[in-house]
């Protein structure tokens, strides 16, 4: 009996002594194994695509402004070469900061409030003075003006901006339609920079329409993607990617088609920078 016990322990001794290489195998073969493939691939974050967003913005109201635009007249002939423009400002302080610029997180202007001045729908020039003067060549210029806030947005009421046409130079006057409905484009412009590229200001202007959810409307195409707006209002957009972003404004009837208007289609690029070099 004694002998049968000791078989069977000598059994078991042998056993356990051939199944515990056999577990360490087993977890070393199950372990991962240390190389540099595995230590990268365990700590780099999955990359996620940002989605542009865009966002109506809410400003400081300024409803007893206004904007009368004092020269050049109405259809007036010009020569070329310097050309006077100057206005009057009503119950609104150019140079001064708008109230909620501090923290308005965009692109903001340190000259303070501004008149924008468009010249046949191509880029902006801002003015911190009633009165200055612009050279231009000879041709048919359509001018829309309008106050801004320090942060370029503009006011959208009526009285607050002024559009007029005129001729410089020995041009023909190929005059545009100034009653029918216009859109001419504000912002993005230019390239932001740091900060001010988190979040980019969209604003244009509306001349004899408005846009409302069963009728007119502007289609915004930002790098590709697709938004309807259906109220005149800045927007916010944010989660653009650094370097040349484009922007596209379409003006839409309740139908979905365009509006004949020689800008009421535009396309613009602009640029972010991530640093302030």
């Amino acid at each position: 009996m004694i002998s049968t016990k000791k078989s069977l322990l000598n059994m078991r001794f042998y056993f356990y002594r051939l199944l515990i290489p056999i577990c360490i195998g087993c977890l070393a073969a199950c372990s991962p194994k240390e190389n540099p493939e595995n230590a990268q691939a365990e700590t780099q974050p999955e990359s996620q695509e940002v989605k542009i967003t865009l966002a109506p913005v809410d400003s400081p109201e300024f409803p007893d402004s206004g904007l009368e635009m004092l020269s050049p007249e109405e259809e007036a002939t010009l020569p070329a070469g310097n050309v006077t423009f100057a206005y009057e400002v009503k119950n609104y302080q150019l140079g001064t900061q708008t109230l909620d610029a501090d923290i308005k997180q965009c692109a903001n202007s340190a000259k303070g409030q501004h008149i924008h001045l468009i010249l046949n729908n191509q880029p902006y020039s801002a003015h911190y003075t009633a009165n200055f003067e612009k050279t231009l060549e000879p041709g048919h210029y359509v001018a829309l003006s309008f106050i801004s806030r320090s942060y370029h947005e503009s006011l959208k009421q009526y009285g607050a901006y002024n559009l007029r046409q005129f001729t410089v130079g020995d041009a023909p006057a190929t005059e545009m339609d100034l009653t029918a409905p216009h859109m001419f484009y504000s912002r993005p412009k230019g390239e932001y920079k740091g900060a001010d590229a988190k979040k980019i200001l969209l604003d244009f202007y509306l001349i004899n329409t408005d846009l409302a959810a069963d009728g007119n409307k502007v289609r915004a195409t930002i790098n590709g993607e697709t938004f309807m707006i259906d109220s005149w209002k800045p927007y916010f957009m944010e989660g653009l990617p650094m370097g040349e972003n484009n922007v596209k404004l379409e003006l839409l009837d309740n139908q979905g088609n365009a509006i004949p208007g020689p800008y009421n289609a535009v396309e613009r690029t602009f640029t972010l920078t991530a640093d302030t070099v």
